[in-house]
């Protein structure tokens, strides 16, 4: 597995490029803009980029799933069911307040546990409801996509709409933690840590 860190969009949120390297299968997660480079590697490494998966869905995660699904045939967007509501309004996905408001149909939705299978990349969504009503961590073989969930040494913002603080430390006592120690967390903004440090020196939880 083959992960891309390209940071996109008005506050360049961490939009990560995943592939099989043998089927050379793959998904982008949160592409907050449209950035040339992933299209160039999509190209170089002859990538066959299946899906767009949303953590959640504020405006900073979302803006470029619109010129991808135009330059990628096919393309399919996946989020939770949960984040509809949010996806389907500009202004309450705040997409708005960076001049693009972006309005999202998905294609595909998930709820907790569900699992789908990208070339020979196996995933497992789970709710972490908290900073948006349906955000999601997508747990991987070692590793795990948290969004705006978790970040090193702290979490995601809790004064949206939508938004709860409780909610989000529970998701992340009971989702995240119970990983093992050594999973690497790849979050939607700042570096990358893993579960063991976070439960050690995160002030939040």
């Amino acid at each position: 597995m083959v992960i891309k860190e390209l940071p996109s969009g008005p506050l360049m949120v961490n939009t990560y490029l995943v592939y099989d390297e043998e089927s050379k299968k793959g998904f982008i997660v949160d592409p907050g803009g449209y950035d040339p480079k992933m299209m160039k590697i999509i190209a170089e490494e002859g990538l066959d980029i299946e899906y767009i998966i949303l953590t959640h869905g504020h405006g900073d995660h979302i803006i470029g799933v619109p010129q991808y699904q135009q330059e990628i045939p096919n393309i399919k967007v996946l989020c939770a069911e949960a984040e509809i509501p949010m996806l389907s309004d500009a202004g309450y996905n705040m997409s708005r307040m960076f001049g693009q408001p972006t309005v999202i149909t998905p294609d595909e939705t998930v709820n907790e546990g569900d699992t789908l299978t990208i070339g020979g990349m196996d995933m497992k969504f789970v709710m972490t409801p908290g900073h948006s009503p349906g955000g999601m961590c997508i747990i991987m073989d070692g590793v795990v996509f948290s969004g705006d969930s978790l970040f090193q040494q702290s979490i995601g913002r809790t004064d949206f709409p939508g938004s709860s603080f409780n909610d989000l430390i529970k998701s992340i006592r009971e989702k995240l933690f119970v990983l093992p120690d050594d999973t690497k967390v790849y979050p939607g903004h700042m570096g990358p840590t893993n579960i063991g440090f976070e439960k050690r020196y995160n002030p939040f939880v």
